[in-house]
């Protein structure tokens, strides 16, 4: 029997030892590579990134892929920050969530 999986992370990269205390272009560029992972839907918010896969693997890769991009721009140490939430028994889109969230507040 083939169980449905969906998997959320929340990921948050750090790059340690820049000139500046800014972090955004480090961290635009690394949200850039996951154009490229198409098994991977993401949505950016002010404190990291929510990934969204049904394979782990694709979290994974996806992880180290932005962590070696901010390597990449010269930076020597970064620090990345992974949180997964995998749920095997419903199928909920990163929107469902948010909606089963929403529907709380009063307006």
């Amino acid at each position: 029997m083939l169980i449905d999986i969906l998997i959320h992370a929340e990921i948050s990269i750090y790059p340690i030892g820049t000139s500046t205390t800014s972090a955004s272009f480090y961290i635009a560029k690394a949200i850039e590579v996951l154009k490229d992972i198409k098994e991977v839907r993401y949505q950016i918010n002010s404190m990291g990134t929510i990934l969204e896969s049904e394979n782990i693997e694709q979290i994974y890769y996806a992880a180290k892929s932005m962590m070696e991009v901010v390597h990449n721009l010269g930076v020597g140490r970064v620090e990345v920050i992974l949180k997964i939430d995998s749920r095997r028994d419903k199928m909920k889109s990163m929107e469902e969530k948010l909606n089963s969230i929403n529907k709380y507040f009063k307006e």
